[in-house]
Formats: C-alpha cells, sequence, structure tokens
C-alpha cells in the first residue's frame, strides 16, 4: 500500500508552493522541444539560408556569423540579459545577473524558469544574427562578435523588457506575440544602420554578386520554418489552444508569403525564383509573428500574402531608393515586413480571439507606438554599439584586401568547398 502511494505522488505535477504556481508536465515537454526548434534556426537555418545566399569566398564566414551569434549570445544572456529583460524594474530590469535566485524549483508560469531562460535566450541569439546579414562580406568577426555581445545587452535586452518583461513607462500596450517588434523591426533597423556605417562592399553595383547556392538557401528556408513553429508556437509558453492556433497560423502564413511573393516576381520578371519563394516563406513567417497568438486562419492568409508582397517589392524596388548595401536584405524583409506585420496585428484578430471591449483604433495607436520606439532607440543605441565594438577591434571593416580575396580564407583560412 505504502509502495502504490508514492508510485502514485511521483506521477502527480510538482507543485510549487510560492503564489501557488504549478509545474505543467506536459508544458514543461513541449517548451523542452520548443527551444530545441528555435535553437536549431540560428546555427543552422539562418545559417544555411545566409550562407547560401553569399558569395562563395564568404560562406564561410556568413555562416559563422550566425554560429558566433549564438554561442555568445546564450553567454551574455545567461550573464546579464536575462536579468535586464525579465528582472524587476521599470527601465530596465536587475537582480538575476548569472541567474541569481533562480533554482530548479522556481517557475515562470508552469514551467521551470531555467528553461524560460533557454527559451528566451534563443531568440536574443537568432536576432542578432538576422541583423548579420546586413553586414556580411565587408565586417571584421571580431567586430561583429563584440557587436553580438554589447547589443544584446544594450539593445535587444532593453527592448524585451518593455514588452514583456514587465517595463511600464515605456509599455504602450503593443500586442507583440513572438517578437515583431521585439526581433524582427528591432534586429532590421540594427542592421540598416550598421551597413551605412560599414559603407558598400567595393564591388557593390559594378558586378553581378551572384548567391553561392539557391539550394542551401532553400533548405536554410526550410528549417526554419521548422524551427519557427517553436518560436511562434512556443511564445504561448503552454501546450494549449492558442499554442495550437498559433502553430497553424505560422504554417499558413508561411505558405502564403511563399505564393505572394513567387506571384508579383513573375509579373515583373517572368520567373519565379527558388531563392525568391524561400525569401517569401521568411517574409511571412515573419509577418505572422507578432499575431500568431490572436489571428485566425483568414488573418494569416492575408498577413501571409501581403507580408510576400511587401516583401519582394521592398527588396526589389524600395531598396534602390535608399541605396544602402544591406547585403541579404534583412531590413527589408524582416525590418519592412515586422512592421506590416505589427500594424497586421491589430486588424486581424479571430472573433474567438477577441476581447469584448477590444478597440481596434487604440490598438493601431499602440502599435505604431512601440514600432516608433524601436526604431528610434535601436537605430541610435545600435550606432553606438556599432562605434564601440569599432574602437575595441581597430576599426569595423576589413581592409580592401581581404574583400577581395574573400573572408573565408583571409579572416578563417578555409573555403566552403576544397576541390
Amino acid at each position: 500500500m505504502k509502495f502504490r502511494l508514492l508510485a502514485l505522488l511521483a506521477l502527480m505535477p510538482i507543485a510549487a508552493f510560492a503564489d501557488d504556481a504549478v509545474l505543467s508536465s506536459g508544458d514543461t515537454a513541449w517548451m523542452l522541444v520548443a527551444t530545441a526548434f528555435v535553437m536549431l534556426m540560428t546555427p543552422a537555418g539562418l545559417a544555411l539560408f545566409y550562407g547560401g545566399m553569399t558569395r562563395s569566398k564568404n560562406v564561410l564566414n556568413t555562416m559563422g556569423m550566425s554560429l558566433i551569434a549564438f554561442a555568445v549570445g546564450t553567454l551574455v544572456w545567461v550573464v546579464a540579459g536575462y536579468s535586464i529583460a525579465f528582472g524587476d524594474g521599470d527601465m530596465f530590469g536587475t537582480g538575476k545577473l548569472l541567474l541569481a535566485g533562480i533554482t530548479d524549483q522556481s517557475l515562470s508560469g508552469t514551467i521551470p524558469e531555467l528553461l524560460f531562460v533557454a527559451f528566451q535566450g534563443t531568440f536574443a541569439a537568432i536576432a542578432v544574427a538576422i541583423a548579420s546579414g546586413s553586414m556580411i562580406e565587408r565586417v571584421k568577426f571580431s567586430t561583429f562578435t563584440i557587436f553580438s555581445a554589447l547589443w544584446i545587452l544594450v539593445v535587444y535586452a532593453p527592448v524585451t523588457h518593455w514588452a514583456w518583461g514587465g517595463g511600464e513607462t515605456l509599455n504602450f500596450g503593443e500586442m507583440d506575440f513572438a517578437g515583431g517588434t521585439v526581433v524582427h523591426i528591432n534586429a532590421g533597423v540594427a542592421g540598416f544602420v550598421v551597413a551605412m556605417l560599414l559603407g558598400k562592399r567595393k564591388d557593390y553595383g559594378k558586378s553581378a554578386l551572384k548567391p553561392f547556392s539557391p539550394v542551401l538557401t532553400v533548405l536554410g528556408a526550410a528549417l526554419l520554418w521548422f524551427g519557427w513553429f517553436g518560436f511562434n508556437a512556443g511564445s504561448e509558453v503552454a501546450a494549449d489552444g492558442v499554442a495550437g492556433n498559433a502553430f497553424l497560423v505560422t504554417n499558413v502564413a508561411a505558405s502564403l508569403g511563399v505564393i505572394g511573393w513567387l506571384i508579383v516576381e513573375y509579373m515583373f520578371y517572368k520567373k519565379a525564383t527558388l531563392v525568391g519563394g524561400a525569401s517569401g516563406a521568411v517574409a511571412g513567417l515573419v509577418a505572422i509573428t507578432p499575431a500568431s497568438g490572436s489571428a485566425g486562419v483568414v488573418g494569416a492568409i492575408i498577413i501571409g500574402l501581403v507580408g510576400g508582397i511587401i516583401g519582394f517589392l521592398a527588396v526589389s524596388k524600395m531598396k534602390k531608393w535608399f541605396k544602402v548595401d544591406d547585403s541579404l536584405d534583412a531590413f527589408w524583409v524582416h525590418g519592412m515586413v515586422g512592421i506590416w506585420g505589427s500594424i497586421a496585428t491589430a486588424i486581424f484578430i479571430a472573433p474567438y480571439l477577441m476581447a469584448d471591449d477590444y478597440n481596434m483604433g487604440a490598438q493601431l495607436v499602440a502599435q505604431f507606438k512601440a514600432i516608433g520606439l524601436t526604431i528610434v532607440y535601436s537605430g541610435i543605441m545600435t550606432a553606438v554599439v556599432y562605434f564601440i565594438a569599432s574602437i575595441l577591434t581597430g576599426g569595423g571593416r576589413v581592409s580592401e584586401e581581404t574583400e577581395q580575396m574573400g573572408l573565408d580564407e583571409a579572416v578563417h583560412g578555409e573555403k566552403s568547398i576544397n576541390l
């Protein structure tokens, strides 16, 4: 009898007596999987997506930026980033340096807080890795490494705190379920600013800068698509109906992003490219990210389709007006489409997820305030962080000789393919 009682107790959820919170084994299991999904997005998905679009002499360097962003991002996140983002405080969080006070019994909702730390850390890492796409082929690897650490602490973590971490003064009540402003607009603006400060590549606009391997880009997009299920559905931090909704609309919007991009690409150029289709998938995913916890299928169709169209027009048309060498279009696909997604979040809410007192006008104002704050803060502080990283590394740009040779051999002593 005693043995049976102990066995039954072992099968029961673990209770955390503080605030009557109870650990859910189902939520925890899902979040373990979701965190692993999002981890796959940076050193695998994004690395392949970006690596396939760069030139052959810079493939390894480009992929290496995603790798180092994840490694450095993980370190600074557990040291101080999580504390700034989710610690106590209004403008900036404090009190959790090196995860002080967090034990294996600490809970965040119904999951271990240590798991929540790991999940949110993958977001920080991919944000700065996304920004790397704007500066590849001419930024020093050492500069980017230091930039990654500082940017997560100075830019990403504060913006996260205002949106999700309890910062009241600069929380405008925006709806950002999984990172429209926090990740995509933030990273897109950061990449654009650094691209301006670095200047154009020497042969930009003078010769065709052909991608190394569209095959890798499509494979990378597929891995990003897969990982995004953890990114969006995992942001519910529970295995419930909202997570299921986020999972479904993520898939729908990505599919419509592909369709939207390819339709307008064919209309303009009479070709439907695979790189375009892969980029459309990412555009659809970016667009649905802030709305994934509130949009229904109809909303996802519209958000994803328009996201793919905006992504194509931004890359093929708008980019030419600004004359900034955003190497892999991080601002145009993540920043511009992220702005659309944030605005659309206030418009396309499923009836079954809409509050009775919902006011679309007021919500749109909140969305625009958050977008504006993110653009201004990220733009200014990214420039400051870049100048610091540049000074610490003797200039942020590689030499002309290194750029001409290619960063793979000059910096890493390797080639992407050894024939």
